[in-house]
């Protein structure tokens, strides 16, 4: 017959082993974020809400991912969340290391940041010359964003002529369903076409 002590062992037991479960399931409840849903979340710049959301659960993998693993979409993440102090102490140097890491692995959207903070002079000086070789590559890239700031640029008079051509090709050939982002399109492209030779016109346009 079980005594009183020993059925009390057994409920203590069992408790811990419901609080180990619960924990466990907590733990599963928020899974790491696959490339593909990263990259998505920071297009739609939803990254560092999603973070918050999650109750700041994966801060520690966010960490590993960009730190040791170097994947620039965690690089990418984890350097905006030390930027704006989400889920970390605030570090903006360090942040924008990370940022810089991933534009050179090629990730278009940190690319496209990076440009625009120096287009602006946001968390760094203002450098026209730096934003465009930003700028340049995440436009490349496809970037949407970076197009438009691009020619935005060169409308305003920055850069280089010799840019121009490639410029209005991406922009051109965007893929845009929103219908204010294509009148913004035509009146930029309309703007810097006015600054080339009809025949360059003419060859930006062509099929890819």
């Amino acid at each position: 017959m079980m005594t009183t002590k020993l059925r009390n062992i057994f409920f203590l037991v069992g408790v811990a082993f419901s609080s180990c479960s619960l924990a466990n399931e907590q733990i599963e409840a928020v899974p790491l974020y696959t490339q593909d849903e990263l990259i998505t979340l920071i297009n739609n710049n939803a990254h560092l809400q999603r973070v918050k959301d999650d109750d700041c659960q994966l801060v520690q993998d966010i960490e590993a991912r960009a730190e040791i693993m170097g994947l620039p979409s965690y690089q990418f993440l984890y350097g905006d969340m030390l930027a704006y102090a989400v889920c970390v102490e605030q570090d903006v140097e360090l942040g924008l290391y990370y940022m810089r890491q991933a534009a050179q692995q090629g990730l278009a959207a940190a690319l496209e940041q990076l440009g625009r903070y120096y287009d602006v002079g946001q968390l760094v000086q203002a450098d026209k010359a730096m934003a465009i070789v930003y700028l340049r590559e995440a436009a490349a890239l496809g970037n949407l964003n970076a197009q438009l700031r691009l020619v935005g640029l060169f409308n305003k008079g920055y850069g280089s002529p010799r840019d121009y051509e490639d410029a209005y090709r991406w922009l051109f050939h965007a893929v845009v369903a929103d219908k204010e982002v294509h009148k913004k399109i035509e009146r930029s492209l309309s703007q810097l076409g006015e600054k080339m030779p009809a025949s360059v016109i003419k060859r930006a346009r062509l099929p890819n």
